[in-house]
């Protein structure tokens, strides 16, 4: 992976009552999205002590194959829906890894 790769972790949290229909709409974005070539890892979860609080953890190539996937007209179409579900705005974090997986090696 090269220094352009870029993790998303998205806070989504749905209405009380409407958290079914969040989970259909996000389930919808799982298969198209991983279809992308710029796509390496979108995962969604669910909050094991709050089911209306659900979190996409993504990984893409690089800023713009992120920028091209939100011009996507099902993701469009799911943002847009989120407008009916939503209990409070999205919060999203932008990340970038600042140090290798790799262990390091001690000099003796």
């Amino acid at each position: 992976m090269s220094d352009s790769l870029l993790t998303i972790i998205a806070r989504i949290k749905a209405q009380p009552g409407l958290e079914a229909r969040m989970r259909q709409d996000l389930l919808s974005l799982l298969a198209p999205t991983r279809a992308e070539s710029g796509c390496i890892t979108f995962d969604l979860l669910q909050d094991t002590h709050d089911p209306t609080v659900f979190v996409l953890y993504e990984n893409w190539k690089d800023q713009a194959t992120l920028d091209a996937h939100f011009q996507r007209p099902y993701v469009k179409q799911v943002l847009q829906a989120y407008e009916e579900t939503l209990a409070e705005p999205i919060a999203i974090l932008s990340l970038r890894k600042i140090e290798s997986s790799r262990r390091s090696q001690t000099r003796e």
